[in-house]
């Protein structure tokens, strides 16, 4: 039996391979050097969470899937799969409720959409929004799983 594929420089191979992308064709995709991407692909670094997304935007490739969860490598996170729990429309509104909250609770603080001293730019306040989206709906998923009783899980 295979053993599962977990690492990020395994899945990014793995998905440059389905998608028929050469790391230079990725690299012109994204605006990534290729140098940093031939890092990502031999271990030698991790891409920063910027770079993931923007990795998984070309590739068309789920963020979760790319960091090691085990979610479909496709699009976005399919609610019904034998991976993960569904999300109902409570969990959404869930969602979306804490993603407003947070997002809120750093426009409040002076300092929280800033960098370097200087106001994020509406690109980049995009990207944490997607990001800070996918983590909470990760967290959602995880605690699903974690404490779901064994007798209601569809997978055993």
């Amino acid at each position: 039996m295979d053993k599962p594929v977990k690492e990020i420089k395994d899945r990014l191979r793995l998905a440059l391979s389905k998608r028929d992308v050469s790391p230079k064709e990725l690299s012109d995709k994204t605006g990534i050097p290729k140098s940093s991407i031939s890092q990502y692909m031999s271990g030698y670094t991790k891409p920063k969470q910027d770079r993931i997304f923007l990795i998984c935007k070309a590739l068309n490739i789920n963020e979760a899937w790319l960091l090691g969860y085990d979610v479909p490598m496709d699009g976005e996170i399919v609610a019904k799969s034998e991976y993960e729990p569904s999300l109902n429309k409570r969990d959404e509104r869930d969602i979306a409720k804490r993603l407003e909250q947070t997002l809120n609770d750093l426009e409040q603080n002076q300092d929280g959409l800033m960098f370097s001293g200087e106001p994020l730019d509406d690109e980049t306040k995009e990207l944490l929004k997607a990001s800070l989206e996918n983590s909470i709906r990760i967290a959602k998923i995880n605690a699903k799983q974690k404490f779901t009783p064994k007798k209601y899980r569809k997978d055993e």
